[in-house]
């Protein structure tokens, strides 16, 4: 307590403690603001579908039961739906990093051939697209429709994480060291992958866990070139069970009251479902993101 009082008198002393009191509660609202939604997906999900339409559901969950999760979770389409979305993830994830890691490092390099034209190549689609049935004839052309191919190379590349990709490369891996390596003999193959990449973990993580997200919630391609159910990704299996039990046409009232409670429980468990890998996914690279996340912006 001693110590408490004495922080306080010398941050009024310093004429800056009203400040960091108002900063701090600006901070503490704003943490409630994110994380209450999340809390409220959370008791809205075990508890009664009654309690959550009549606005009980506040602060505790009402009548918790576990109803909405087996109603999914007994669905073997949802346990396929599962699989394909984990290997879509793991697949996409792997080729991108393939892809976007030694682009990045290509483009960070001063001397490197046409540059200034390869920057531009990669800046038009980020303004312009060819609009979707140009698209869907490229993928037909290729042979892909219907195939897990059509989901997981379109996810290939963000010309948003290529650039933050050779941001990181320029700000974070001197000169002086990649000439050193060249001293030494080293090749560009070697130095890439015996310097450059031991010390680029902070944007591999980061780069990992973008692309892990973006395809794990992607559903629009799967949507456009799956006929196959047995290749539907989670998303897309969740998105069709949510409609499922919100369609309406026919029956009693209380048939139609029995679907809406459905469709109130499903519409909270299914975020839960769909989330929770990801949430278990982000502690193992956390130690990275604040690192990579702060790319370009201060250099030391």
């Amino acid at each position: 307590m001693n110590s408490i009082s004495s922080n306080i008198e010398r941050l009024d002393r310093d004429g800056s403690g009203f400040f960091y009191i108002v900063t701090e509660f600006i901070l503490i609202l704003l943490a409630f603001i994110v994380l209450y939604p999340l809390y409220f997906i959370i008791i809205a999900s075990i508890s009664d579908p009654d309690a959550v339409l009549a606005g009980k559901v506040f602060l505790y969950p009402v009548d918790i039961t576990l109803s909405g999760f087996s109603k999914i979770l007994t669905v073997s389409s949802v346990w396929k739906s599962y699989l394909n979305t984990i290997v879509y993830t793991l697949l996409t994830v792997a080729i991108s990093l393939l892809v976007t890691i030694p682009a990045g490092w290509a483009l960070s390099r001063k001397n490197l051939p046409f540059k200034k034209i390869l920057m531009v190549y990669f800046i038009i689609p980020m303004f312009f697209g060819g609009g979707l049935i140009p698209f869907y004839n490229v993928m037909s052309g290729l042979h892909l429709i219907n195939s897990m191919w059509a989901v997981i190379l379109p996810a290939v590349l963000s010309v948003w994480n290529l650039f933050m990709t050779k941001t990181f490369f320029e700000s974070s891996i001197p000169d002086s060291l990649i000439e050193a390596a060249k001293i030494d003999g080293a090749g560009h193959f070697r130095t890439f992958l015996m310097i450059v990449v031991p010390l680029a973990k902070p944007i591999i993580a980061v780069m990992a866990l973008y692309y892990a997200v973006g395809q794990w919630n992607s559903y629009f391609n799967a949507m456009i070139f799956l006929q196959d159910e047995k290749l539907y990704p989670l998303q897309l299996v969740l998105k069709e069970i949510l409609i499922a039990a919100e369609s309406t046409v026919g029956g009693s009232g209380e048939t139609i009251l029995e679907q809406y409670r459905l469709a109130t429980q499903i519409k909270y468990v299914s975020v839960i479902v769909s989330s929770l890998p990801v949430l278990m996914l982000y502690p193992f690279v956390q130690k990275y993101f604040r690192q990579g996340i702060m790319i370009g912006s201060l250099k030391d």
